[in-house]
């Protein structure tokens, strides 16, 4: 099975220009730019977020009406079929640089953990963090899960195409497994909270630059590299084989805390 990603286009978004990539295991493209970039395409993801997150009747978590003009979102990506219609994606902020940005955070308020995950994302921000939101699969889509988990996996690539170390996110505790497989880890004795609502339980997750490729299943590591070269950004020089135990600091137990 080949799981090299093919390359459309080599640009960093971060400069300017766009990426873009070919999932082969879901057979979907996938597009990395701006809402300044490619206006057209970002009204097409918000629209496709909003239909998804109104089917499960949490409209509110988007936030539509405040991310709409783009401003807040430092890039998106958007993964569209042979016809051009987008079926799934996300949007990223940051890098962030005071905490009180972070409104992700906010569920916890008053909740036990509140004071662990901001010293956790505090001691971060100074090397880089930034945060996967309005994330979405079509209900329809054929390929759901090989798509969700491409998806998944450019929640890790979004801190390093925008300089920073660490990739954040807070995502349903169902969904918990797939990001797992693409290198991230949950923030450790942090508990859930109900959000948007009680049918959901909310936890917050970390990718590791660094390290992820550690944590990574095999395949979604091979798919990454892949994805990485398409998008012109070198894997970080590292050996699969090599294991955080015996090694101090954020590369070690503490990854999640």
């Amino acid at each position: 099975m080949t799981v090299e990603s093919i390359a459309v286009g080599q640009e960093d978004p971060c400069r300017g220009r766009t990426a873009r990539f070919r999932d082969n295991v879901s057979g979907y493209d996938i597009c990395v730019t701006t809402p300044n970039l490619s206006p057209g395409l970002w009204h097409r993801y918000l629209t496709g977020a909003r239909e998804a997150y109104r089917h499960f009747d949490n409209e509110s978590a988007l936030d539509y009406d405040s991310v709409a003009d783009g401003t807040s979102t430092a890039l998106f990506f958007a993964a569209t079929d042979p016809g051009g219609e987008v079926v799934a994606g996300l949007r990223v902020q940051g890098p962030y640089i005071w905490v009180s940005e972070v409104g992700s955070l906010a569920p916890w308020a008053g909740r036990a953990g509140a004071a662990e995950l901001g010293l956790m994302m505090a001691r971060r921000i100074p090397r880089g963090v930034v945060e996967s939101r309005a994330v979405w699969v079509a209900r329809d889509a054929s390929r759901r899960n090989d798509l969700a988990a491409a998806i998944s996996r450019c929640m890790a690539h979004a801190p390093r195409l925008l300089g920073a170390r660490y990739g954040f996110a807070t995502v349903a505790s169902f969904t918990a497994e797939r990001h797992r497989a693409s290198g991230g880890v949950l923030a450790q004795l942090i508990p859930p909270v109900p959000y948007p609502d009680e049918r959901y339980h909310t936890l917050p997750i970390w990718w590791d630059t660094r390290t992820y490729h550690v944590f990574a299943d095999k395949l979604q590591y091979l798919l990454m590299r892949g994805e990485l070269r398409a998008m012109g950004l070198a894997e970080p020089r590292s050996r699969r084989s090599h294991r955080l135990s015996g090694h101090g600091g954020e590369e070690c137990y503490a990854y999640g805390r």
